[in-house]
């Protein structure tokens, strides 16, 4: 038997051993709403392709609206908006904030024109509308996760252990919160594509955000304590409730398709905030840096 009992973690006087992220709650509204923005566009163009215009209509304005949302609040964060413009004089393959700037330059302008086909009936912007629509949803999945490869890069413990399941949580999240969009502004005869839509999304992001609860070991405890852990409950259960009615009696009723995609779209939102102070708990305790580096190198 060994005489001195084993020592526990303690780092210097107590002290975090990261600094907190300096990001205010605009990065996580920017985090939701650019994947609203590329759920919905995607939803767009298969409504433009299977002759469903009141769905095509509420999914193209639904990106643009969402994606000059989200610029605006990563734009505010920056402080100046010379800064984003800053990002384009240099194109870097293995930075994510480099990527994503390009990836949303390259979408912006496709979401952008097929929107506008929606409110101008200029016979010249109409043609290039489908086009248009379809480029935003060929680079929509980039732009929806994009995001969460930013987040895993950093050296944000909650963030970067989930760097394998953070873009998976954030595509179903973006698809699901797309179809609440989808569901709440068009008629119950064009919305079936998007209550199926909602249905996978939500799927894909509840389980995802189950896989970074048992595969992130000791880290896994900033999802599931404090304020993160009550965000993320009320997200999953807004979620699967959408994803129900989805399913069932969103298909017969017009108020229940409405509150099942308000709910799908609160779900989305709550789920980004999760995540967000998830990242923010983790650098507070210095065992969440510290512990996991230990155990690698043993």
């Amino acid at each position: 038997m060994t005489v001195v009992p084993e020592a526990e973690f303690r780092s210097y006087y107590g002290r975090p051993v990261l600094k907190p992220p300096v990001w205010e709650w605009k990065i996580a509204a920017y985090l939701f709403t650019g994947g609203l923005s590329a759920g919905a566009a995607a939803l767009a163009a298969g409504a433009d392709l299977t002759g469903r215009p009141a769905l095509r209509r509420a999914g193209r304005l639904g990106a643009l609206g969402g994606l000059a949302v989200s610029m605006y609040f990563l734009v505010t964060d920056l402080g100046r908006p010379a800064r984003f413009v800053n990002m384009l004089r240099v194109a870097k393959p293995t930075s994510p904030m480099s990527v994503g700037t390009w990836l949303l330059v390259a979408y912006g302008p496709g979401a952008g024109l097929a929107a506008l086909a929606e409110v101008l009936p200029h016979r010249v912007v109409r043609l290039v509308a489908r086009p248009a629509g379809l480029w935003a949803a060929a680079v929509a999945p980039g732009v929806a996760s994009y995001t969460a490869v930013l987040l895993s890069h950093t050296a944000v413990p909650a963030w970067n252990e989930a760097h394998r399941q953070l873009p998976f949580v954030f595509t179903g999240s973006a698809a699901a919160s797309g179809a609440g969009l989808g569901m709440v502004c068009a008629p119950l005869a064009q919305a079936g594509p998007a209550r199926r839509l909602g249905v996978v999304g939500a799927g894909a992001e509840l389980v995802a955000s189950r896989l970074v609860e048992r595969r992130l070991g000791m880290v896994a405890e900033a999802y599931t304590t404090g304020r993160a852990h009550r965000l993320r409950t009320w997200a999953e259960r807004l979620t699967l409730a959408g994803a129900l009615g989805a399913a069932t009696v969103a298909r017969r009723s017009r108020v229940a398709a409405v509150a099942s995609g308000l709910a799908l779209l609160a779900g989305s939102a709550l789920a980004r905030f999760g995540v967000f102070e998830a990242g923010v708990a983790s650098t507070k305790d210095p065992k969440y840096t510290v512990v996991p580096q230990r155990r690698r190198l043993g």
